[in-house]
């Protein structure tokens, strides 16, 4: 399945999986394996981490915090993972992957509030202002970024003002917002086992 982890690479007739779409392997093309529900739940898991970037500490933590919210699990956990600063930051348009949104952030050239934060996982809120530093939007690194920011569309829980370079963060995701490439609901039975 295309996770989209190589951009815009993943849209054109260069994505690996065109290419190859089955498994690597000498036993790849021909092999059929059917899976258990075990197998079906972790390659869920796994395709969220992979999805954004985590580490399996990382992630069950997620769950953790998911688990003594009051409502549905797999909806608050998914929210969670879409409220991480590097996640809003690719989901604005300023990056075209999580992993350039997290070294940018890691190098401190994103700013919530006006402040400087380093820490990709940080949580955002609802009202709060994302912004690029000025030496980073003049500098060449992101200026093919910037050109593609007027045709991203971005989700209805943020706001994009693509001549300002800024983001605002309206509200948390809801209902329509939650759908991933993944069935969270899979990922909290392999957890509750």
């Amino acid at each position: 399945m295309k996770l989209n982890l190589k951009g815009e690479k993943c849209d054109t007739a260069k994505c690996p999986m065109i290419k190859r779409s089955y498994r690597p392997g000498v036993h790849g093309p021909t092999s059929r394996v059917r899976p258990t529900p075990y197998g079906t739940q972790l390659r869920e898991k796994q395709k969220a981490k992979t999805t954004y970037g985590l580490l399996e500490k990382q992630f069950s933590n997620y769950f953790d915090k998911a688990k003594k919210v009051k409502g549905n699990t797999a909806d608050t956990m998914v929210r969670f993972l879409e409220m991480r600063l590097d996640n809003v930051v690719y989901r604005l348009g300023l990056c075209r992957s999580r992993s350039l949104a997290r070294q940018i952030i890691n190098h401190g050239h994103v700013l919530v509030n006006g402040k400087s934060v380093n820490i990709p996982s940080y949580q955002v809120r609802a009202s709060d202002l994302i912004t690029l530093d000025e030496k980073i939007k003049k500098g060449t690194t992101l200026q093919t970024e910037m050109g593609h920011l007027e045709q991203h569309t971005t989700p209805a829980w943020l706001h994009m003002d693509a001549a300002k370079v800024e983001g605002k963060v309206l509200h948390a995701p809801q209902d329509e917002d939650l759908k991933q490439n993944f069935d969270a609901k899979l990922i909290v039975e392999f957890y509750s086992r």
